[in-house]
């Protein structure tokens, strides 16, 4: 039993990799989300569709390498932290994925503010935002018979992993890394909330088991193992979020590293001992980290990756490729000709703000494709200046001369030599461009018992592929920026609050 398999459950696709025990990748498989828009607002994803594309992943897996049936030692699935999804005593789903890009609970969200956010932030360790708290507000007071089915609220990866294992309603879990977005956690002491619970009139009961990340929570019945081709029985751990593996992946294991996701959201996170929840600027989240005693303050932007892949797509019409427009890019001097690119096209989540949207501001004609590419990406690393600088208010004695890179986009030098000067520090993308896979099957290897710690494997397999130093001049050319970036929120909100009053 010398195989692992890691799954992970994300916005774009299902992506699932088989490894032997020494992390050597054998096989990959891929198979692309469907995101449903019911109404505005709306992101919805199909709990069997989800489920559907975790068995013929794991299928494809088993088919390629031809392994027999009980060569793998365990599973682990990683997914989506924000969203959430209801399940009745069965297991089975009762409500659609109501996806972390849904933004229909926005007005249960100012409920919830009413309770005052501060002393919510002091326990959850984040600000309020379209997270499970508001979205479970929405479905209780918007859609109070499909409530009244929910038996337990759960994550995507926990849903799948309780049908992977046949798992009852009872049996709901949620381990501790996705407690933060939950709205009724005392996160740092990895438990519910009565009083929250109580004030927002939550049932206590309707809220999932909280487990450990490598915690065994069953194995494969025999359906699903005819289905997959894995031996029933075969070991399924709890899991975690999506960037919590990533993090975890990425080397995080102990106070004062720092890590950039840089994937569908762009995530700013680092390792601390010590919770300090951001009750000023409500911007830094503190969730757990994958491992005990140990905080992962980050922030991020909500579909920050995508504003690349929109530029690319939408408005090139997908004629260059990424390479190509970094070759542009690079051609642009540092700061793109005075033109800024603020990257949040849903609102801005990290503070929460609804009434700020994407924009360039400042274009002018000599501005052309490879100016407005690099200021999506100077974009990006202004927001996660201004992430740097809350963590180090919030925790001065941290220090960050280092930053490691992964997800799709660590393979730009660009991108990342931009986020090297405005954060001045070095930067280096690892050989693994998808760590949360290989926190994923270290887990799995971990709770079914051969590795000694839940990052032996990646010890042992990440190493960096080459480092970045920044320049201290164009660092220097970027802090005013990134300054005036900043400033340019307030007058966003106004801009669209403003549009939002006009008729329709």
């Amino acid at each position: 039993m010398n195989h692992l398999i890691g799954i992970d459950l994300g916005t774009q696709g299902t992506k699932a990799v088989l490894q032997d025990e020494n992390g050597c990748v054998l096989s990959e498989a891929f198979e692309a989300s469907r995101l449903i828009h019911p109404e505005a607002g709306a992101v919805e994803q199909d709990p069997e569709e989800m489920l559907g594309s975790v068995l013929h992943c794991l299928r494809e897996l088993t088919d390629k390498t031809g392994i027999p049936a009980g060569s793998v030692g365990g599973i682990c699935l990683s997914g989506q932290m924000a969203g959430i999804m209801g399940v009745d005593r069965a297991g089975q789903a009762v409500i659609p994925y109501d996806s972390w890009l849904d933004t229909r609970c926005g007005s249960c969200r100012e409920e919830i503010l009413a309770q005052g956010e501060e002393a919510i932030i002091s326990l959850t360790g984040a600000p309020v935002t379209y997270a499970h708290g508001p979205k479970i507000m929405w479905w209780k007071s918007r859609r109070p018979e499909a409530y009244q089915r929910i038996y337990k609220f759960v994550q995507p990866a926990a849903y799948v992993a309780m049908r992977l294992c046949g798992l009852p309603g009872d049996d709901a879990f949620i381990d501790h890394t996705y407690l933060h977005f939950s709205g009724f956690a005392e996160t740092a002491k990895k438990r519910w909330s009565t009083d929250l619970l109580a004030a927002l009139g939550v049932a206590e009961e309707k809220m999932p088991r909280i487990v450990k990340p490598y915690d065994r929570v069953g194995g494969l019945t025999q359906e699903i193992s005819g289905q997959c081709g894995l031996a029933a029985g075969t070991v399924v751990v709890a899991g975690c979020g999506d960037t919590a593996a990533s993090i975890l992946g990425g080397g995080v294991t102990r106070s004062g590293l720092l890590l950039d996701v840089a994937g569908t959201a762009a995530v700013l996170a680092c390792g601390a001992d010590t919770f300090a929840p951001d009750v000023k600027h409500k911007t830094i989240m503190f969730p757990n980290s994958v491992l005990d005693g140990l905080f992962t303050p980050m922030a991020y932007i909500n579909g920050g990756g995508m504003c690349l892949k929109w530029f690319r797509d939408d408005v090139l019409g997908g004629q260059m490729s990424y390479e190509n427009l970094d070759q542009e890019a690079a051609a642009v001097p540092a700061g793109s000709e005075d033109l800024i690119f603020m990257p949040h096209f849903s609102g801005r989540v990290c503070p929460n703000d609804t009434l700020v949207r994407g924009s360039w501001i400042n274009l002018g004609w000599k501005h052309g494709r490879g100016h407005l590419y690099r200021s999506i990406l100077e974009g990006i690393a202004y927001e996660y200046g201004v992430y740097q600088d809350i963590i180090h208010e919030l925790a001065p004695d941290l220090s960050f001369e280092h930053v490691t890179t992964v997800g799709g986009g660590s393979r730009s030098k660009l991108f990342s030599q931009i986020k090297a000067d405005v954060l001045d520090t070095r930067i280096s993308a690892i050989n693994r461009v998808d760590s949360s896979l290989l926190a994923c099957c270290n887990l799995a290897g971990f709770g079914a018992g051969l590795y000694q710690t839940p990052f032996s494997l990646i010890e042992k397999c990440s190493h960096p592929e080459w480092t970045l130093s920044p320049d201290r001049q164009r660092h220097a050319f970027y802090g005013p920026r990134k300054q005036v970036y900043a400033g340019i929120f307030p007058a966003l909100h106004a801009t669209y609050h403003q549009l939002q009053q006009l008729p329709t």
